[in-house]
């Protein structure tokens, strides 16, 4: 007990030694955490296997194409219906069965057609004429006789008793449903009509049943319209990254030129920014008053495909302007309270800027971090789409009448020859759903899982592979004692090759702890959407504490995780090593961290805000049509936010990878100066390696803190 008595800082371990011989990034080092280094190369090996088998039994046609009754794609290119890209339902009433939801497929016959119906028609009128019995044809099963009789036809399910004029939505063929006013339901411009059967249909019936078919297909629906957009807008997305990125380059070039001026300027245009969302909002929200409908909530309005629907009511202005407000009157009163730490902060940027004007190729790592990034993605989301689509089409008997062979498996080539025909006469073998009982079907959901998983562990560790790159690089460039005549060749190189040589097993195990937590966020996030409509207050409540938990947990492994890699780049030690040594570097310099490093990343999140900001007004503008100079250049969308919204997340990751470079700059400073502190005392014996400006910086920092 007596020496942390006389040491209070002893519990975090004691400080740095004089080390004449230490020059910065330690280059006689060995191999670190190896058997992490070992897992993590056969985590890989089986994640190959595993996007191979995926490969291998998937079929994304199942996403793109609809299915008939017989399982066969609708539209697919190169097979017998390439020419027949819609799904038409014989009964569309049937689909307002409650099957729909638990199966979700209409249990009624399905084929692979042309074009839509578009006039009434039963099957008797049909086939009283030549014409009408070759257009009703189109819509009745292969190799159907059109000489026989109607009664012979509709008992063998050939052909729809009756045709209704139907509009092609999602590939599918739905009743061109009209709502007159008072709410009048019609088709065609009638509320009732008679089939062959002698049956009367609603509109109405048929309104609700369109509405049970569409359950599965809405939310493509949405997508197919998004995807449209994206066909249509890509080339004007890609100039608004490229400009994005123009626009952070030269952000990060004026920084690194005139650091002080630029911070000021990023910090007034921010504020005049979101006060000019503020404005345009309130606009926008004045000029629809009065406007009929425009009153209504979002509540009643409920959930629309076509967001651009609530544009067009108050509440929704209302709301942006609530939140912007919120966020600017938050900027302005952290901008009031730190004000004095902001000149030290803007001080300790400039440092960072003569940093990175030394080692200027560290601008250009991020596009690296950017290209593996983005190859992660395209593996884990094309492995996911073939994973969810290796399953086998299922067959079940559906039926009118009562049987006992009812929503049992069948198989369509051996139906008609077996006796469920003969005991239920008018059961059908139709396509069900996408499923399986082998093995490989099993486990296809721990396939999807260990996809998840390891899409987390690839990505985290890009992300610190850049991160210990560019503090190497970084340290290198502080612990040189004259700059920069002592900054080794080629930093960023030698750093990236050092971290790949020997530290792909401390990069590993990092990034394998916080894919861990990752996966558990997940898991907690799924859980409480199966649990969104329980009443156990109890579960909600350790489940909201649970998240919460496990969020701040993720925050601070991530903090842990970046300090630790800064370590591991200079003094080139094990992962669990280097977190001990960061962190008690950073409890015995508390005062510090929590003052100058978080008001720093404060600024710099200020930046990004900035960029973001000027490159989605931008956007907005562009895409609306409300810049006439190049109104006609703007292509017709169905939503406008999908250009504006990717346009603004591409510019706030361009922003991010070009502003970590700096993050990451200052992190490693200051982790190099706390380091320098202890180890020298300025004297000609121990002088310091920081620049004379950080010193000053710094040690008055302290000095107003004790």
């Amino acid at each position: 007990m007596e020496p942390e008595e006389k040491n209070p800082e002893s519990k975090y371990g004691d400080p740095r030694k004089f080390d004449p011989t230490f020059k910065g990034p330690i280059y006689n080092r060995g191999c670190t955490d190896i058997l992490c280094c070992i897992l993590f190369i056969l985590a890989l090996l089986g994640y190959f296997a595993v996007g191979i088998l995926a490969w291998s039994q998937g079929d994304p046609r199942k996403v793109l194409y609809p299915t008939d009754s017989k399982g066969q794609f609708c539209g697919q290119v190169g097979s017998p219906l390439e020419k027949k890209p819609l799904l038409f339902y014989f009964n569309i009433l049937k689909c307002a069965s409650p099957l729909v939801l638990l199966e979700f497929q209409c249990p009624t016959t399905q084929i692979c057609v042309e074009r839509c119906p578009d006039k009434f028609m039963t099957l008797v009128k049909a086939l009283r004429k030549e014409d009408d019995r070759e257009y009703y044809k189109q819509f009745c099963k292969e190799g159907v006789d059109m000489t026989k009789q109607a009664p012979e036809i509709l008992k063998n399910g050939l052909c729809p008793s009756i045709l209704t004029p139907s509009k092609n939505f999602t590939r599918r063929c739905l009743p061109a449903l009209e709502t007159l006013k008072g709410g009048v339901v019609v088709v065609g411009n009638k509320t009732t009509f008679t089939d062959d059967r002698g049956q009367n249909i609603n509109a109405t019936d048929l309104l609700e049943a369109s509405k049970k078919s569409n359950v599965v297909v809405e939310a493509r629906a949405v997508a197919m319209r998004i995807f449209e957009d994206y066909t249509q807008s890509w080339h004007w997305i890609l100039l608004g990254l490229v400009i994005a990125m123009l626009v952070s380059l030269m952000f990060i070039l004026l920084l690194r030129c005139l650091a002080g001026v630029m911070v000021w300027v990023m910090i007034i245009m921010v504020v005049i920014v979101i006060g000019y969302g503020i404005f345009h909002c309130y606009m926008q929200y004045a000029s629809l008053k009065g406007q009929a409908g425009s009153d209504v909530t979002i509540k009643d309005l409920g959930l629309q495909t076509d967001f651009s629907v609530y544009l067009q009511i108050q509440q929704t202005w209302l709301a942006f302007m609530i939140i912007l407000c919120i966020v600017e009157v938050v900027i302005i009163l952290l901008l009031i309270f730190l004000r004095k730490r902001l000149l030290i902060a803007i001080a300790l940027i400039k440092e960072a800027s003569k940093a990175i004007g030394h080692v200027m190729s560290s601008l250009f790592y991020p596009l690296l971090t950017f290209a593996l990034l983005s190859l992660v993605i395209a593996y884990w989301g094309i492995t996911a789409v073939f994973l969810s689509t290796s399953n086998e089409p299922v067959y079940k008997v559906f039926n009118t009448t009562e049987c006992m062979y009812s929503r049992d498996t069948c198989n369509p080539e051996t139906f008609n020859s077996s006796n469920i025909t003969t005991e239920c006469p008018d059961a059908e073998c139709l396509f069900a759903f996408y499923g399986g009982e082998t093995l490989y079907h099993k486990y296809l959901i721990l396939f999807q899982f260990y996809n998840l998983f390891l899409f987390f562990w690839c990505a985290n560790f890009v992300t610190a592979l850049g991160q210990v790159t560019l503090a190497g690089a970084f340290a290198s460039y502080y612990w040189a004692f004259k700059k920069p005549d002592d900054i080794p060749a080629f930093p960023v190189f030698n750093s990236l090759g050092r971290a790949l040589r020997y530290h792909t097993g401390s990069l590993a195990f990092g990034s394998l702890i916080l894919a861990i937590v990752q996966v558990i966020r997940v898991i907690l996030e799924y859980l409480d959407q199966k649990l969104k409509g329980a009443q156990n207050k109890c579960a909600k409540f350790l489940l909201s504490c649970l998240k919460c938990c496990f969020w701040c947990l993720e925050k601070f492994i991530k903090f842990l995780n970046r300090n630790a890699y800064i370590m591991v780049a200079i003094y080139g030690k094990n992962f669990c090593t280097s977190a001990k040594d960061a962190f008690f570097l950073l409890m015995r310099n508390i005062i510090r961290v929590a003052v100058l490093d978080k008001v720093t990343d404060f600024l710099l999140f200020l930046g990004k805000l900035l960029i973001v900001g000027i490159v989605g007004i931008c956007s907005f503008f562009f895409f609306t049509g409300k810049i006439k100079i190049v109104e006609d250049a703007a292509p017709s969308l169905n939503y406008y936010w999908v250009p504006i919204l990717t346009v603004v997340f591409g510019a706030y990751l361009i922003a991010h990878g070009f502003f970590s470079v700096y993050a990451m700059c200052v992190d490693t400073l200051f982790l190099c100066f706390c380091e320098d502190l202890e180890r020298n005392d300025g004297s000609s014996e121990k002088p310091f390696f920081m620049s004379p400006e950080l010193h000053q910086i710094l040690s008055i920092e302290k000095k107003k803190k004790m």
